[in-house]
């Protein structure tokens, strides 16, 4: 293994690519530097006839990658570089989509905490592996941002209205999740990956990768959002956030429709309460309303856009509108501080509730050219 910097290492051996993100101490978190490495790495074996494919996985047991540094992000917004934000988010972006389009098949291997920008790398890829060790999510609202790298793309294809509750409470997905919600293709236990990977060497072929993975492939055992989708789909189908948790809350009490709704969908299940999916209901209540009323608004109309959407691109493009906006947002830098410098210090947001929250906003910021766009070749306006 060659190193390409200090957090990237690439090799390339009977016919296989092999870059790894090797930056464990920060559970391999992307930085600016990394994002420029990765796309050298993908840029130079495009063309290279002794890469017939690419497996993409991170150093360390704990993680393919944790996401996008956000300590580095919180230094740019501070330092008043939003410019700098605005260039490493258009910079990742290219590189998802070059994974998505790669002319060869890349095989990402997500063991371990795989979140935000991870999902950008792998969650685009032709094969996606997860592991036992797997827990995937879009964190953003947690920070008080909404999902970016592709996962609007990914969370809108979601089976029924999963996506929607995944990307609201940035609920975690185990490997049988992952499979279910579509951002992963195949379980293969994490003792087996080494084999997987010396399979992969000894029988490249851009035509049989897929093939190979499925020698190792297993099964990961029930979904819990597989379970929860009949109560998921009539809670998180509602019209507005307010709604939503409305639901969620009559739900967890047992009641059978939420009040004053006439809306067939809120309709909730007619067997018997269980009470673990009650107790998650009413706590998936109260963690949206701990949560930015604007950034909970603008996720939930950016998913339900993403499905009218014809390609990943044009998701991108959408995300990117949105980080524009959010990266000179206050809010969001109060956010990156709880989350990974002052942990024990609640954001204030603002607006403080969702009914303070301009219902324009969403449709305002999606639909305006605010700056240069990620493609300005090909962006719609």
């Amino acid at each position: 293994m060659c190193l390409v910097s200090d957090q990237i290492s690439a090799s390339v051996a009977d016919g296989v690519g092999h870059v790894t993100l090797d930056r464990p101490q920060a559970l391999n978190a992307l930085s600016f530097e990394m994002i420029r490495a990765l796309t050298a790495v993908f840029e130079a074996w495009r063309d290279d006839s002794e890469v017939g494919l690419v497996v993409l996985d991170g150093a360390g047991e704990r993680g393919f990658s944790a996401g996008g540094d956000i300590r580095e992000l919180y230094e740019y917004a501070t330092d008043g570089n939003a410019d700098d934000a605005r260039e490493f988010f258009r910079s990742e972006y290219r590189l998802d989509a070059m994974i998505a389009r790669y002319p060869k098949p890349v095989v990402a291997i997500m063991d371990g905490i795989t979140m935000g920008g991870g999902i950008g790398l792998a969650g685009h890829a032709a094969i996606r592996v997860v592991t036992e060790r797997s827990r995937v999510a879009m964190p953003e609202t947690r920070i008080g941002f909404t999902p970016d790298v592709g996962g609007s793309w990914l969370l809108a294809r979601a089976p029924g209205e999963l996506g929607v509750h995944l990307a609201l409470n940035s609920r975690t997905m185990d490997a049988a999740d992952a499979l279910h919600a579509g951002f992963a293709d195949s379980f293969v236990p994490s003792e087996r990956l080494p084999h997987l990977v010396q399979a992969l060497a000894e029988r490249a072929d851009p035509g049989s990768p897929a093939e190979i993975v499925m020698l190792f492939d297993e099964t990961p055992g029930p979904s819990a959002l597989a379970l929860a989708r009949d109560w998921v789909d009539a809670c998180y189908s509602a019209p507005t956030v307010a709604e939503i948790i409305t639901r969620l809350r009559a739900f967890a009490e047992g009641r059978r429709t939420a009040p004053g709704s006439a809306d067939a969908s809120s309709s909730f299940p007619t067997q018997p309460l269980d009470p673990a999916a009650s107790a998650y209901a009413a706590a998936a209540a109260d963690e949206l309303e701990t949560l930015s009323p604007t950034a909970l608004t603008v996720t939930l109309e950016s998913v339900r856009r993403a499905r009218t959407l014809g390609s990943l691109e044009e998701a991108l493009e959408q995300e990117f509108r949105l980080v524009s906006w959010f990266i000179e947002q206050h809010d969001l830098r109060e956010g990156i501080r709880a989350q990974v410098i002052d942990k024990d210090r609640a954001p204030k947001w603002s607006p403080a509730t969702l009914d303070d929250v301009d219902p324009g906003l969403a449709a305002h910021v999606m639909g305006a050219q605010l700056h240069d766009p990620v493609w300005p070749d090909t962006a719609t306006t």
